[in-house]
């Protein structure tokens, strides 16, 4: 993993201070933010008033709360997303806003066509101090469960949205963008950089890894081979074969919206048997969680966009994973293993079949692991790499608060950069 964590050089900050005592910061969502560019404004009756009112309206409609946006105009604005993105389908972020532990409450930051009421861009987002405890005037990424961020644009307007997602988050009296978990080199990106270029800023990388993720053009057994060779896959095949000593070994895909509400609690039961439920973080281990997932599942398998898929041996489960698609790329959201059959390695025997599975759909181009760097298990057999990381998106040129913010959250990051060494370093005292 690479953290940046090298501060910015500071241009000024001799109004900083009036600045930051002139905004006033309490226990607010993003929503709230909106209100600090109304601050002082003329009083009622005045010529301003109606200009105020202007301004009120104008970021209403580009900056509401996440459950007022319209479904099916949402849905439209996926299905020609320059970039896919399973996480911010209405259905999935829809269900993680409803009812996820920690990420309700959700805004929006939209951008609509001029010529017809079209969404061409959306956003969700918080506040810099509900995303990170930091009160500084910035809106980040809402994150919805899955690693990945990367807002939906339209590719037929995509300068026009980007630029229009910045003017919303200016006119809310934001100063900084923060996305995060975003495709660093993604099509997004590239219009964002394009669009802050013209406006004479950048972004700024804060932080960033890479990915394992599948070129699902390829043929299995030819990736597979090159990925993990002749003698590992041959003990893969005798683990496999050890492992039909408890019953025939077989891969199911649940597709239909009934298929997939059964294989979901199958998927959250084996989730709650390993390691995450000793935690005490299995999904299935909050009210709320399990709801969401139960929800996004059936719901985006309703439209053919999440699949389910389990190894069994017999009629035991022994491993399950969930896997979103969008456009022509698959997203596998989280692996479930009984740990009962560890020496089989389930996990990777299922990831195997998932990988011969993606690879045969003739709709799917790609696969984002959406897992973390170095991760042991996923980056053996998906060897391709892509950038991912979190990014500040500047609002204004020469500003000292943009300064502020990233020197902030660099600092942050190398916090919390230590402070899993330090975990990492017990834990390897404790084994």
């Amino acid at each position: 993993m690479t953290v940046q964590i090298a501060f910015p050089r500071q241009r000024s900050f001799s109004n900083l201070s009036a600045s930051i005592g002139n905004l006033r910061w309490g226990k607010r969502d993003v929503v709230e933010i909106a209100d600090m560019t109304l601050v002082g404004r003329a009083p009622p009756g005045d010529a301003a008033d109606k200009r105020d009112g202007e301004t009120r309206a104008c970021v209403a409609a580009a900056f509401m709360p996440l459950t007022a946006v319209g479904t099916e105009a949402w849905r439209a604005l996926a299905a020609g997303a320059i970039e896919p993105n399973g996480y911010y389908l209405p259905e999935w972020e829809g269900a993680v806003n409803a009812s996820a532990q920690g990420r309700t409450g959700t805004s929006a930051l939209c951008a609509w066509s001029d010529a017809a009421p079209t969404l061409i861009g959306l956003m969700p987002v918080i506040s810099m101090r509900r995303a990170y405890g930091i009160p500084l005037p910035a809106v980040v990424s809402g994150h919805p469960y899955g690693t990945l961020c990367t807002p939906l644009i339209d590719r037929d307007r995509a300068e026009a949205a980007a630029a229009s997602l910045m003017r919303a988050a200016r006119n809310a009296g934001a100063r900084a963008l923060i996305l995060r978990d975003v495709s660093i080199d993604g099509a997004t990106m590239r219009i964002f950089s394009d669009v802050l270029r013209r406006q004479e800023l950048r972004p700024r990388v804060l932080q960033s890894h890479l990915r394992a993720c599948l070129d699902a053009t390829r043929q299995p057994d030819e990736l597979l081979h090159e990925a993990l060779g002749t003698k590992k896959l041959k003990e893969l095949r005798r683990q496999r074969s050890r492992l039909a000593s408890h019953g025939a070994v077989s891969f199911e895909v649940a597709r239909s919206p009934d298929e997939v509400a059964v294989a979901t609690e199958v998927f959250l039961r084996l989730e709650a048997s390993g390691w995450k439920g000793k935690r005490g973080t299995a999904l299935v281990q909050t009210d709320g969680d399990a709801a969401f997932l139960r929800r996004a599942t059936r719901a985006l398998a309703a439209t053919g966009q999440c699949e389910i898929v389990t190894l069994r041996a017999g009629s035991a489960p022994v491993a399950s994973g969930v896997v979103l698609k969008h456009q022509d790329r698959a997203f596998f959201f989280k692996l479930g293993v009984d740990e009962r059959f560890a020496k089989f390695s389930p996990g990777v025997q299922l990831t195997l079949e998932l990988t011969r599975h993606l690879c045969n759909d003739p709709a799917i181009a790609s696969a984002d692991s959406t897992a973390a760097p170095d991760h042991p298990m996923i980056n053996p057999i998906w060897r391709g790499r892509f950038a991912i990381g979190d990014v500040m998106i500047p609002l204004r040129q020469h500003d000292p608060m943009v300064s502020l913010i990233e020197t902030t959250l660099r600092a942050r990051l190398f916090a919390l950069y230590v402070a899993r060494r330090g975990v990492h370093f017990v834990r390897n005292l404790r084994r």
